[in-house]
C-alpha cells in the first residue's frame, strides 16, 4: 500500500497486485462499501484512501463501513509518538517505517497535523519527510488535518487506525501533532506510546512538570548527538525513579538516538517490542485495548447526542428552556433535565 491523495487532491497509487489485473473499478468517489473493503483487505491503497475519506468526512455509511471492517481488526499493533515540534517526530517515524518493513511488516503512518483556527486548513507536510516509502506497497503513509480538534489527534484517527487494521497493516504509527504537554490523548488510543525529547528544550523542573511526560511508555531522547544530551536522560531518569510502581508495573524505558542519521532506531523497536511483551505478560494489551474501544463507543454517542441537541435549535425547545433560565424561572440543570428527557421521548 502507499498513499494515493496529495494534500490538496487525489493521484492514482500504484495498486498492489491482487489477482484482479490492472483494470479497476474507478473508487475515488465510491461509496460501494463490500467493494471498497476488499479491495483495502487486498492491499489497493485507492481503497484505503477512499475509506478513510469516508471516515474524516463523517460520511452516512461510516456505519457500515465499521461493521464490515470489525471482523479484521483488533491485530495490529498501534504505537504512538508524540513529543513538541522539532524533536524529529517525523525523521524518527520515518525511520521507524525502514525497522519495520526490514521485519517484513506491513506499516500504516497517520500524521496528525495543525489546522489553521483562521482558515480551517493544513499544510499536511509531515508526509514530505517520509518519501523514502512513498512507492513502498508494504507502507501506507496517511496526513490528517486535526481540523481544530485538541489533544494532538484529529478525531477521526482512532476510525482512520481502524481502516489501517482491516487494511491488513500489522503495525499502525501515529504521529501526533506536537503542540505541547497537554496533548496526551494519543495515549488512550496506542497500545504504546513514545515520548520525543530533545537536549535543550527544558531543564530538570520542565522535565517533572505534570501532562505529556506522563503517558510515556518509552522516552526518546532524539538528537542525542548534541551538547546537553546526557543531562535530558539524567533528567528523564530522575523523573522516572520519583515515580510509585507496585511490583510488576512498567517502569518508562530511555533510549538514545539521531533519527536524521538512523542511530539508535534498533534500540527503540527492542525497547517497543519489550513493551509489547509485558502488555501481554500482564493483560495490559487487552485492558488497554477495551478502554480504547469504550472511550471510541462514548465518542460517537456524544456525537450523536450533539446532532440531536443541534436540531433542536431549529425549533422552540431549546430556545425556550434557556429563556427560562435567562430569566431566573428555570437553573440549567433542570433545563438540561428537561431537554434530555425531551430527546428521549
Amino acid at each position: 500500500m502507499n498513499e494515493v491523495e496529495t494534500p490538496t487532491a487525489s493521484r492514482a497509487g500504484t495498486p498492489v497486485a491482487n489477482g484482479a489485473g490492472t483494470s479497476a473499478p474507478p473508487l475515488r468517489r465510491s461509496r460501494d462499501v463490500p467493494l471498497l473493503v476488499e479491495r483495502a483487505r487486498q492491499g489497493d491503497p485507492r481503497a484505503v484512501a477512499r475509506l478513510i475519506t469516508l471516515v474524516e468526512s463523517g460520511d452516512e455509511v461510516l456505519p457500515q463501513v465499521a461493521a464490515a471492517l470489525a471482523p479484521h481488526t483488533g491485530r495490529a499493533q498501534v504505537v504512538g509518538l508524540t513529543g513538541s515540534p522539532g524533536v524529529g517526530k517525523s525523521t524518527t517515524t520515518n525511520e521507524l517505517v525502514r525497522a519495520l518493513r526490514a521485519r517484513g511488516h506491513r506499516v500504516g503512518v497517520l500524521a496528525v497535523d495543525p489546522s489553521s483556527p483562521f482558515t480551517g486548513g493544513a499544510i499536511l507536510g509531515d508526509r514530505v519527510r517520509m518519501q523514502d516509502h512513498a512507492t513502498d506497497p508494504g507502507v501506507y503513509i496517511r496526513s490528517m488535518s486535526s481540523r481544530g480538534h485538541l489533544g494532538g489527534l484529529s478525531a477521526a484517527t482512532p476510525a482512520a487506525v481502524r481502516v489501517l487494521e482491516g487494511a491488513g497493516c500489522d503495525v499502525v504509527l501515529v504521529e501526533t501533532v506536537g503542540v505541547g504537554q497537554a496533548e496526551v490523548e494519543v495515549a488512550s488510543l496506542a497500545d504504546t506510546t513514545l515520548v520525543l525529547l530533545a537536549p535543550g528544550m527544558g531543564d530538570a523542573i520542565q522535565a517533572v512538570k505534570a501532562g505529556i511526560l506522563e503517558i510515556a511508555d518509552i522516552f526518546v531522547v532524539n538528537k542525542a548527538d548534541r551538547d546537553g544530551a546526557d543531562a535530558t536522560v539524567r533528567d528523564i531518569q530522575g523523573m522516572i525513579a520519583l515515580g510509585e510502581r507496585g511490583p510488576g508495573q512498567w517502569r518508562p524505558q530511555v533510549v538514545r538516538a539521531v533519527a536524521v542519521r538512523s542511530e539508535g532506531i534498533d534500540d527503540i523497536a527492542a525497547a517497543i517490542d519489550k513493551h509489547r511483551r509485558w502488555l501481554d505478560e500482564h493483560g495490559e494489551l487487552r485492558r488497554r485495548r477495551e478502554a480504547r474501544a469504550a472511550a471510541e463507543i462514548e465518542a460517537i454517542a456524544l456525537g450523536v447526542l450533539r446532532g440531536r441537541i443541534g436540531s433542536l435549535r431549529d425549533g422552540t425547545a431549546l430556545s425556550s428552556l434557556a429563556a427560562r433560565v435567562a430569566e431566573g424561572a428555570s437553573d440549567p440543570y433542570a433545563a438540561a433535565d428537561e431537554l434530555l428527557a425531551g430527546l428521549d421521548g
